[in-house]
């Protein structure tokens, strides 16, 4: 499988990928590796911590598949800069201040070295390491990785995005009743929380049925791969979003702000879909007064 997808990233007149290195290729590698280093540490963690509230957790796994990250990806590109999550300091300010801080980067590379880390905790199957790449601020490079299922989703701005070498779609739902979705828990338990519940209790009527597996970039990789139809949150952060936001788009459909606003690196409140349903989910969220906007 890995092999496959390499080979699509190498295809001639590759855009974003200057002295002939591929960015699809170092992401995709970069992605497998921690992945494999990851399993191996499945109910092996020594250390747990609290970061912003009692169910935003981190382990020394978290850190290390970072650090792992960070230095393949530098070594290729040492002129690049890079955010992780496990860089940043706790809570939406430091969060905004470091994307902030970044923005003036040519090439950032944006990474979630375990995206669903509570879920890795608990050993519930549903985690996922998140990379983009952005140029000039706008994601080129997407790549969700489960290393559970071993499913590698990857995108190139322009060329599409894979699964398994095969080139996905969203779904054809084309409305609310017939949707699956997805959504989240914000660790904001005091602002976001509310709001993202509000929606809930929106959405859950109008719709088939509505899924929180734990893992942002995964519902992001599910909407592009058809299985859902759309995903919303409250309070989530570039390195939760991008690589998803990539994927969705090349697959045929549409990433917002939960009013509807276009998607930037600075959206938090963020809502995905096959894009014919887009609409309609917009207008359920700011009837519930539930966009967090």
């Amino acid at each position: 499988m890995l092999k496959r997808v390499i080979a699509l990233a190498e295809e001639p007149n590759v855009p974003f990928s200057p002295s002939g290195k591929s960015f699809t290729a170092v992401a995709v590698n970069t992605a497998a590796k921690a992945g494999e280093w990851i399993k191996t540490k499945i109910g092996a963690y020594t250390k747990l911590d609290l970061k912003y509230s009692e169910s935003d957790l981190v382990t020394e796994i978290d850190k290390g598949s970072e650090k792992l990250i960070r230095s393949l990806i530098l070594t290729h590109f040492p002129t690049h800069s890079f955010l992780g999550e496990e860089g940043v300091e706790p809570g939406p300010l430091a969060s905004a201040k470091a994307l902030e801080d970044a923005s003036g980067a040519e090439y950032l590379w944006i990474v979630d070295p375990i995206d669903g880390t509570t879920n890795f905790v608990h050993q519930f199957p549903f985690f996922s390491i998140s990379i983009a790449l952005a140029y000039k601020g706008e994601p080129v490079i997407g790549v969700v990785y489960d290393p559970n299922r071993d499913e590698l989703f990857v995108a190139e701005k322009g060329k599409g995005a894979y699964l398994h070498g095969k080139r996905m779609s969203v779904s054809a739902d084309a409305k609310l009743s017939e949707s699956l979705l997805a959504t989240g828990f914000p660790a904001d338990r005091e602002k976001a929380l509310p709001i993202n519940m509000r929606g809930l209790a929106a959405v859950v009527p109008k719709v088939r049925n509505v899924r929180n597996g734990g893992s942002a970039a995964l519902h992001m990789a599910y909407i592009a791969a058809g299985r859902l139809s759309g995903f919303w949150e409250i309070g989530l952060n570039s390195w939760d979003l991008a690589a998803g936001t990539l994927l969705i788009q090349e697959s045929g459909g549409s990433v917002t702000d939960t009013a509807g606003n276009p998607y930037t690196l600075k959206v938090r409140n963020v809502l995905a879909t096959n894009g014919k349903i887009h609409g309609e989910l917009v207008d359920t969220l700011q009837q519930a007064d539930a966009t967090g906007l």
